[in-house]
């Protein structure tokens, strides 16, 4: 069973039409000038995955420096967005489920995640990452980024579950009110989660977001 939630392909379905003002902020500018030179940097030259490629807004920045690249998403209406991006003509995007990464895309020498984890469950975590490394390689570079508590001023934690997973209520321009499932893991939380695989991780904090990169260093059990 998917741990996607139907709540969160609804807000995100209807929030893709203008899902880039998320990057737009001013106080955004310098971390994000800093992430596009960055990340086809680290994940350049290679094979690349990405999850949750939503409306393609690190799509076009890495598919012209990757050499081969697959982008995915659960949801419909982002991907067309994405496929409409410049310099994505190479992308074979596909409409595909994190926990249940099928085995046609291929397998990969690095993956890639834009404002994703915070949405995984708790409890779902170790789901997503067997999913995930099914489809690299060993050596396989991965690389992940994501808001940190400072998102917060714009919709603080209105409500949190037994399993620690706290959840935002933000609204739409259509007036709609959603629940958004938001987690903000700690550099020591991600660094436990990849240590049976990798004792290579980095941690960098921006003023509003952090990175989080590591390489597989085994084959992982289930990959084809």
């Amino acid at each position: 069973m998917s741990h996607a939630s139907a709540e969160m392909q609804a807000y995100y379905a209807g929030r893709a039409a203008y899902y880039d003002a998320v990057y737009q902020k001013p106080e955004r500018a310098t971390d994000i000038a800093y992430l596009r030179t960055h990340l086809p940097e680290r994940l350049g030259g290679r094979d690349l995955l990405e999850i949750a490629c939503g409306t393609g807004y690190w799509t076009q920045d890495l598919a012209p420096a990757a050499r081969r690249m697959v982008a995915t998403d659960y949801t419909a209406e982002p991907l067309a967005l994405a496929r409409q991006r410049p310099g994505v003509e190479s992308v074979q995007f596909e409409q595909a489920d994190a926990y249940a990464l099928p085995a046609q895309l291929g397998r990969f020498d690095a993956a890639f995640a834009g404002l994703w984890f915070s949405h995984v469950p708790v409890e779902a975590r170790e789901a997503f990452l067997a999913s995930l490394h099914a489809r690299l390689k060993p050596g396989a570079r991965v690389l992940w980024i994501d808001n940190h508590e400072r998102q917060c001023q714009d919709f603080p934690i209105a409500e949190t579950d037994a399993r620690g997973n706290t959840y935002q209520h933000r609204p739409l321009r259509d007036g709609s009110v959603h629940r958004v499932l938001k987690n903000f893991p700690t550099q020591d939380e991600l660094q436990a989660l990849v240590a049976g695989v990798s004792s290579r991780s980095r941690y960098q904090r921006l003023d509003n977001f952090w990175l989080f990169e590591y390489e597989l260093e085994c084959e992982f059990e289930g990959a084809q």
